[in-house]
């Protein structure tokens, strides 16, 4: 897209939607950033896709890092890198290393990086038989001194974000005991909260299913939420796109969520497996989950404490993911802009005189038709930025480079 191309675009919008609603777009595209995950760029994945590894895979959490700083030279919005515990900061996958911690936290900070949420690993070795909820006091004491650590790491090195999603559940009726599974769950988790510095944000992840087939101990955002109020101050629930029933409103429950005054996180994806692998489709939920954001003054808000926790979560094996992970920043960019044109004050007068129809139109103007690149782009040009950043990357080189450096 041309520069001149950009400039006639933001007129066309601004004779739209006004000039004042096109700038805070582009000043809350300049000033939106989202944390990417460590996980993406390793050797991670398999499942459907068989053993394939898209080349030139990160062979550690140097090269993580390396993959992540390019993301964030051609974005300018992912600084923050979220870690997991026992893939990041663990010799042999059972126990996390705050000593290691401190060498990646040194090696991000070399690369003009940081280490943002950290996520405490409850589904590798030893976890068959649930974590937080296991029938055995060595294994839930196993994961708890885990949890701790993960604290300790996130309240000195990194964002002082701890996200939690477990694993636990049953395949099958009679596997385990439902109420004690779910009570030995809330106990550890409130003994964390309690043990844990208050100043540690603990968002509460959910999944309908996965591995718990029959029963998951988390498995809907009321489940969270419940946790996440009985573990008092500063903890709430973590809602990541993939992780609900296609039918799911999640716009609704962002709401609620706000108007529950709970302050929560966002791991963005698409759900199109009922999972968390794909990158952020462009596409009209995204779009009216961002609009609940927007409107609920939890995104770019001037009070950094009332902003969410905003994390992309991602990783399948087939897609080249350096392009797939620019693809969603650009996405939710674009999402971001969309969300602040939607002229409220004109939905307001149509709910007032019972104007469905026309309420409905004026929510789609923006965030269905409207052509937001323009917006997106000046955006970009003002923070010296490249107007595309998956193109960018492809003209690099870097792909090239990492597959030859990487057999």
């Amino acid at each position: 897209m041309a520069e001149e191309h950009i400039k006639k675009g933001v007129q066309i919008l601004e004779w739209e939607f006004g000039s004042k609603r096109v700038r805070s777009a582009i000043e809350a595209v300049k000033h939106f950033n989202i944390e990417i995950p460590s996980w993406i760029f390793g050797r991670f994945g398999g499942g459907r896709f068989g053993d394939f590894m898209p080349p030139g895979a990160a062979r550690n959490i140097a090269e993580k890092l390396d993959d992540a700083s390019v993301v964030n030279k051609l974005t300018g919005a992912t600084a923050s890198v979220a870690m997991h515990m026992l893939w990041d900061f663990s010799e042999d996958a059972m126990l996390g290393s705050y000593q290691m911690a401190k060498q990646v936290f040194e090696l991000a900070g070399e690369r003009g990086l940081r280490i943002g949420s950290i996520s405490p690993t409850y589904f590798l070795k030893g976890s068959h038989r649930n974590s937080l909820s296991a029938d055995e006091k060595e294994t839930r004491t196993r994961y708890f001194e885990q949890t701790r650590l993960a604290a300790q790491i996130a309240q000195d090195l990194g964002g002082n974000v701890l996200t939690v999603w477990l694993p636990d559940g049953s395949a099958y009726p009679g596997q385990i005991d439902l109420q004690r599974n779910y009570r030995l769950m809330k106990e550890s988790l409130v003994q964390a909260r309690a043990e844990i510095d208050p100043h540690v944000w603990i968002l509460i992840e959910y999944k309908v299913f996965e591995p718990g087939t029959y029963s998951t101990t988390i498995p809907d955002w009321g489940t969270a939420y419940a946790l996440a109020k009985a573990m008092g101050e500063n903890a709430g629930v973590l809602v990541d796109l993939g992780h609900h029933f296609h039918g799911a409103n999640i716009e609704q429950i962002v709401a609620r969520l706000i108007v529950e005054n709970m302050r929560c996180g966002f791991h963005f994806n698409t759900r199109y497996a009922a999972d968390d692998d794909h990158a952020v489709e462009p596409n009209a939920e995204i779009a009216r989950i961002f609009y609940e954001l927007v409107t609920g003054q939890v995104i770019v808000n001037s009070k950094p404490e009332r902003n969410w926790a905003f994390m992309i979560d991602q990783c399948s094996s087939r897609e080249n993911r350096l392009h797939a992970i620019l693809h969603s920043v650009d996405t939710l960019q674009h999402s971001l802009a969309r969300a602040i044109l939607v002229q409220n004050d004109e939905i307001e007068e149509c709910r007032r005189k019972d104007q469905i129809i026309l309420a409905n139109r004026i929510v789609n103007r923006a965030l269905m038709y409207a052509d937001v690149r323009p917006i997106v782009a000046t955006a970009r040009l003002e923070r010296l930025l490249p107007i595309d950043p998956v193109d960018a990357f492809v003209e690099s080189g870097y792909q090239t480079k990492i597959e030859q450096e990487r057999k």
